[in-house]
């Protein structure tokens, strides 16, 4: 390697490492091709009271609220417990190559720690496996790669202390798909998978013969943007010698209106067969009868204000809500069910400087079976946050 190249290497070496620790976006430009990088680092500390009974330490509800997980039965005497853990502090990279014929090619590569197998124990070291959020490239107007579901609106999601805030009311997937982008259309298809109940239990099924297909058309304005959003799928169960399968089909609504610097964020989500994509599977997406698939309805949404105090100081006010039209008549195959799922939370954030928040939750969540069994809890969330 020739001097020159030796001393032009060393130069933007050390380019990258000043442009790191001064936390810029760019990395380093290489070529034709910018090099970014981003993401946070965030601590939580939370309080949870359960009405129920207290989910196993291993339980995910007890890292952020996941609907489907809030215990439900007799009143119980058990004491909040304490969890306290760094596991949604996430990194991001990225590249932007500037092409021969004028056009941008685009990757992203992102990964956490929210969800993953431990690879250690909290008694020593606390140690977790990263895992893919996003991994995608797009080029003149097509993504190819894992990312969030074009089914879903992630603009609308709230300012919150939990991982997802509107946990039940939201549409919330990050999947494999191809997706193309027309002005304010993009159209999608997107893997497949069906959660089925069978016999009283969750059965996932990953044999279906055709994609998951999704439409959405957004509008901006300076007053806010407005999300509409269609999805068409299958759902299957061809396991012990049965072959079924049944649509499934819903609309979502979703946007952002602004009042100064305040705003008022909302989705409302309806649909037949909607499963995995709604409340993080709060509810299945059909229930086997002998050999048929009998899909099940529901309705959700949420709506969520921002409340800007001063320059350093704002708060969220959000309901969240999941409702499940489940057949009576198929109880005996089907068990005892989710029919509601609803949460309220409220938050005082605080930002001494732009990229550090300081914040404080409280979060009210309720869960009711279609015996009219439930449960709740209250939880008290505690965050620091340093987004780079």
């Amino acid at each position: 390697m020739t001097t020159t190249k030796v001393t032009a290497l060393k130069t933007l070496t050390a380019s990258a490492v000043l442009c790191a620790l001064a936390g810029t976006a760019n990395a380093a430009t290489i070529g034709n091709t910018d090099v970014s990088y981003g993401g946070y680092v965030k601590l939580d500390a939370m309080w949870s009271d359960y009405s129920a009974g207290v989910p196993a330490g291993g339980s995910i509800g007890r890292d952020f609220y996941v609907p489907g997980t809030t215990p439900v039965g007799a009143d119980s005497d058990s004491d909040p417990v304490f969890d306290m853990h760094a596991r949604q502090s996430r990194f991001s990279l990225g590249t932007a190559t500037k092409l021969d014929d004028g056009k941008t090619i685009n990757t992203k590569i992102e990964i956490d720690f929210i969800a993953s197998a431990p690879g250690g124990n909290e008694r020593v070291s606390n140690s977790y496996a990263p895992r893919i959020r996003q991994a995608f490239v797009t080029y003149d107007g097509w993504l190819f790669g894992q990312a969030w579901s074009n089914f879903q609106n992630v603009g609308a999601l709230p300012e919150t202390l939990d991982f997802v805030g509107p946990a039940e009311g939201t549409v919330f997937v990050r999947q494999a798909q191809a997706r193309y982008t027309t002005g304010n259309w993009s159209f999608s298809i997107e893997n497949p998978e069906s959660t089925v109940t069978v016999g009283g239990a969750r059965v996932a099924t990953d044999d279906a013969s055709m994609p998951d297909f999704t439409a959405r058309y957004a509008h901006k304005a300076d007053w806010g943007e407005l999300v509409f959003t269609g999805l068409a799928r299958q759902l299957t169960y061809k396991q012990n010698g049965i072959d079924a399968d049944t649509s499934s089909f819903g609309i979502s609504a979703s946007g952002k209106v602004n009042f100064g610097q305040n705003n008022l964020k909302f989705m409302l989500t309806q649909g037949s067969g909607l499963g995995r994509y709604i409340g993080l599977n709060v509810a299945n997406g059909a229930v086997l009868d002998g050999d048929d698939l009998d899909a099940i309805d529901s309705t959700s949404g949420f709506i969520a204000y921002q409340q800007n105090w001063n320059s350093q100081w704002r708060s969220t006010f959000l309901y969240s809500f999941f409702s499940a039209d489940n057949n009576t008549d198929l109880l005996a195959v089907s068990g005892d069910p989710t029919k509601t799922s609803q949460s309220y939370s409220a938050n005082l954030l605080y930002s001494p400087v732009k990229k550090l928040t300081f914040g404080v939750e409280f979060k009210h969540a309720e869960r009711e079976l279609e015996s009219g069994t439930d449960g709740d809890m209250d939880r008290l969330q505690f965050s620091a946050k340093y987004v780079f």
